[in-house]
């Protein structure tokens, strides 16, 4: 199972609405277990891990043991679904992870592999498989993308300093895990304060990696979105959202330019976003990655509306000047657990799940 968790994170944040499931085909004929077939959600969501591993173990899928990081779908559509193409396959035994709160799913696929005389393990390495899973399996719960929160914080609990620009509080190597992370969201989201300040281009530029840019949206309640930022040159490269009320001019010259204008709500002169990420999870969007400043950080956290954190803790201090985090080092934030720490050259990350 847990060579499936690692090969399902090969699609994840590709695979559309669908999530990325990983499902290994293992028999053994006396000289210990073999994995004879290996799957991963297709690009684009379909198809799914399962007949794709299936079609690669051929004949010695009959008797095998399936391992699946997610229950095995349970709804008809054109194809049939996963639970009857492993009954289909002869497929003895079915390990799996994560239960699926898909309505149409929801235990259902489990009891079909059963009724049919299929041994079933639920629940192996499960909270293992959700940490992966967890954008999809929010967005199946909540009716929303799951978010992420990442924060850059100086030893002493800064993001920034005012007027400065982008300042590098981490070093390269704790910088390309970032990226890594964007290239595993749909999503990226900041404040245009960030893009006026900073003008970052919020893509994935580790090598290879570059197509996976996730969509880049900017909170803009108040239309100060400036037209000649690196998000607005390159918004035919990479899909750029502004959200914003309705009818501000000054959008006219950022959509002739390739950006999108999402209408929203505002309470207080900001945008409101329950309502927001509401409107994200109806279009499709499973996951976002929050990497604005302060203020936008702060709104996220105080609505509620945080499910991960990623905090890279840096060695240097920024001083009186900088920008405090809302969130304190070395503390854990109320309502999350600590769920993972690594160390990255002279940088320190440590993720939290909410409990």
């Amino acid at each position: 199972m847990a060579a499936a968790i690692r090969l399902a994170r090969k699609h994840e944040g590709l695979t559309a609405t669908n999530p990325s499931v990983a499902c290994l085909i293992v028999r053994d004929d006396g000289y210990g277990p073999a994995i004879v077939g290996t799957g991963v959600t297709a690009l684009g969501g379909r198809p799914h891990a399962e007949p794709i591993a299936l079609e690669e173990a051929g004949e010695k899928a009959r008797g095998a043991t399936a391992y699946v990081t997610l229950e095995p779908c349970a709804h008809h559509g054109r194809t049939p679904p996963c639970a009857q193409t492993l009954i289909d396959a002869g497929v003895t035994r079915v390990v799996s992870a994560t239960p699926d709160p898909d309505v149409r799913v929801d235990g259902k696929g489990h009891a079909m592999l059963r009724a049919a005389g299929v041994e079933v393990d639920a629940g192996c390495m499960a909270q293992d498989a959700a940490r992966d899973l967890f954008a999809y399996l929010v967005h199946k719960q909540k009716g929303r993308p799951g978010v992420t929160l990442k924060l850059a914080l100086s030893a002493d609990g800064m993001l920034g300093r005012k007027g400065a620009g982008q300042v590098a509080i981490t070093g390269a190597i704790a910088r390309a895990q970032t990226h890594l992370m964007r290239a595993r969201h749909h999503a990226i989201l900041i404040g245009v304060g960030t893009v006026i300040e900073d003008d970052p281009e919020l893509t994935c530029r580790l090598p290879g990696l570059e197509s996976r840019s996730p969509m880049r949206i900017v909170l803009d309640p108040n239309g100060r979105m400036p037209a000649t930022t690196k998000l607005v040159e390159t918004a035919r490269d990479v899909r750029t959202i502004i959200v914003a009320p309705p009818g501000l001019p000054v959008h006219d010259e950022l959509i002739a330019k390739g950006c999108e204008i999402l209408a929203c709500e505002t309470v207080d002169g900001k945008v409101a976003l329950p309502e927001l990420l509401e409107d994200l999870g109806a279009r499709g969007v499973q996951s976002v990655m929050v990497e604005g400043g302060a203020s936008v950080a702060a709104s996220f956290l105080a609505e509620n509306l945080v499910d991960r954190i990623a905090l890279f803790e840096g060695s240097g201090s920024l001083g009186g000047e900088g920008i405090a985090s809302p969130l304190t080092p070395g503390e854990t934030p109320a309502g999350f657990a600590l769920t993972g720490e690594w160390r990255f050259g002279d940088d320190q990350l440590r993720e939290f799940a909410r409990n």
